[in-house]
């Protein structure tokens, strides 16, 4: 496949191409490419599909679709968040990945596009839309899950480098990963909230180490890892240092915001609900109607808010994630004994208490709507 970039002329020319008349050439070129992607596999990119991915996140590039809302001068396509809501909406019909990862196209994106300098923007954003680079995220830590703020991972500035000690836990794409995303304290006596830096580290670096943790339905998605006297060079400070949480928390409101962002798979799931309704009593048809309901609810609610990521997609994460959880506890229930055995419905019940805590659990969800969308106090920790 040749190394090209997308011609400028082209990019020009479309960037006025209505969102109607995209989200129509998105829908051509998937029905004629779709066979080419591997399976949907979500937010998170097995180990087992990365080279899969790699290919198809190229092949994206090439044909346009990669990197939709960045600048041209990165090697994006220089059209607008609407333009790329319908690119992932046109693939959640379609049932192909809309991007090789998340942690890299949107976390990692976002982040470089803000607070990037022009050298760190000409050298990592590129390699994100053509796969070339797979990033994995480095926030949560053993005793810092959803409480970032006491992270305990430091970084030492020495000289041209800072030197990083400490240990991270459910690292997505940890094992596929070329760079990750980190968040480290570089001044322990500033508040919880501050003194915390943002940096892009490479994998490859001496002194990570990286390990699966097996999970109870028998996968290995995440890692832990272990970072010891690892050094890193000045530039790869990301954003003012000691302001990282102001960066981290900018990635995570755009990570938020995709998390089943186009409505979509939400849209299979109710439907795939109402097909369970035949021959079940008229208590198992009340509690699937308020589960039906409640989808419904959170599929209007989402198209309500738009392509752009807002402290609103905690509600609709909190809503999402705590719907699969209680369907999957219903199928469960309806499938009785053989729920204990092998197959999709202990799956799904297996897997459904992981969405609780992936992309923020659902305590700190709760949190963030009763603080910044309510105007609740804050929560305060046990005494």
């Amino acid at each position: 496949m040749l190394d090209v970039e997308p011609d400028i002329d082209t990019v020009v020319a479309e960037a006025s191409e209505s969102v109607a008349a995209f989200g129509d050439r998105a829908r051509s070129w998937l029905a004629a490419h779709r066979t080419d992607a591997p399976r949907d596999y979500g937010a998170i990119l097995p180990p087992d599909l990365a080279d899969e991915a790699r290919v198809w996140q190229r092949t994206l590039f090439d044909a346009g679709f990669a990197g939709i809302h960045w600048p041209a001068t990165v090697g994006g396509q220089g059209l607008t968040p609407e333009h790329d809501a319908a690119w992932i909406t046109e693939c959640a019909i379609a049932q192909v990945p809309p991007f090789l990862n998340m942690v890299g196209c949107v976390l990692t994106g976002s982040a470089i596009l803000a607070f990037g300098t022009p050298e760190q923007q000409a050298t990592h954003l590129r390699p994100i839309i053509t796969g070339e680079v797979v990033w994995c995220q480095l926030f949560s830590e053993p005793d810092a899950g959803s409480d970032l703020a006491s992270l305990a991972t430091r970084a030492e500035r020495d000289g041209d480098e800072y030197v990083v000690n400490g240990q991270k836990v459910w690292c997505s794409n940890g094992r596929v990963a070329d760079r990750g995303i980190l968040m480290a304290r570089t001044d322990p006596s500033a508040r919880p909230h501050k003194g915390i830096s943002f940096f892009l580290i490479d994998m490859a670096s001496p002194g990570v180490e990286l390990r699966p943790l097996r999970q109870m339905n028998g996968d290995a998605e995440f890692d832990e890892v272990f970072l010891t006297e690892v050094r890193l060079p000045a530039d790869a400070l990301l954003g003012p240092e000691d302001e990282g949480w102001m960066v981290g928390m900018s990635a995570l409101t755009n990570e938020r915001g995709y998390i089943g962002a186009s409505g979509i798979s939400l849209q299979r799931r109710l439907d795939s609900m109402l097909a369970m309704g035949g021959g079940l009593s008229a208590l198992d048809r009340q509690e699937l109607a308020a589960l039906w309901s409640r989808g419904t609810a959170l599929w209007a609610m989402g198209r309500r808010q738009g392509p752009v990521a807002s402290v609103l997609g905690s509600v609709a994460k909190l809503g999402t994630t705590e719907l699969m959880f209680d369907t999957a506890v219903l199928r469960a229930d309806l499938a009785g004994p053989e729920a204990m055995l092998e197959g999709d419905v202990a799956d799904a019940l297996e897997s459904a208490p992981g969405a609780r805590i992936a992309g923020g659990t659902s305590q700190i969800q709760r949190n963030i709507i009763g603080e910044r969308i309510l105007g609740l106090p804050k929560d305060r920790p046990p005494s």
